[in-house]
């Protein structure tokens, strides 16, 4: 998609839930992800949208940011398979959606889940 100068007639600002809603469901769609774990309580944080819904987005300038995805891996999963997904996966959502780049996508596995649920 290209923007022209002579075509800017606003701003186009996008509310940071929508950004860690894109990073959440993303993260979920992946196949071994059993679900999001809350942001350690311990974290200096400044921007805590999103902390129990496992998901700190940093801004990084025009149109990239840096993702931290705190999850849940299932028991039978490839963690590192299951991770590397979820940073593409998370990646190509950002940049899809609300074209953004995903400079970093780190991800951080809190527990893994064995057994039925």
């Amino acid at each position: 998609m290209e923007y022209s100068e002579s075509a800017n007639i606003g701003k186009i600002v996008i509310a940071p839930e929508v950004l860690i809603t894109i990073a959440k469901l993303s993260t979920l769609s992946v196949p071994g992800v059993a679900r999001m774990a809350p942001i350690p309580g311990g974290m200096d944080r400044y921007f805590k949208r999103g902390a129990s819904d496992g998901v700190r987005i940093e801004m990084l300038g025009d149109h990239s940011l840096s993702a931290d995805l705190y999850i849940v891996i299932r028991g039978d999963a490839n963690v590192r398979l299951v991770s590397e997904q979820v940073q593409a996966e998370v990646a190509r959502a950002m940049l899809e959606m609300v074209s953004m780049d995903a400079q970093t996508v780190n991800v951080h596995i809190e527990e893994i889940e064995y057994g039925e649920n």
